[in-house]
């Protein structure tokens, strides 16, 4: 039987995209894609900042 991964957080996810990006942008040369590339980093921070503004703060305490 397959194993499953454990979960992930949504922050985790979150990081491990940007992280992705973040490499990826460093690698391309001016142009359409690294603004398309740098555009989805700018849409990725703003995604981890609304998460954290909608989060009840009990959850965001380290344990």
């Amino acid at each position: 039987m397959r194993r499953r991964s454990e979960p992930h957080t949504f922050e985790q996810r979150l990081e491990v995209q940007r992280s992705r990006l973040e490499q990826q942008l460093a690698s391309l040369p001016d142009g359409h894609q690294r603004a398309s590339v740098a555009a989805r980093l700018e849409q990725l921070q703003a995604a981890a900042e609304m998460f954290e503004f909608l989060m009840p703060r009990e959850a965001l305490a380290p344990r």
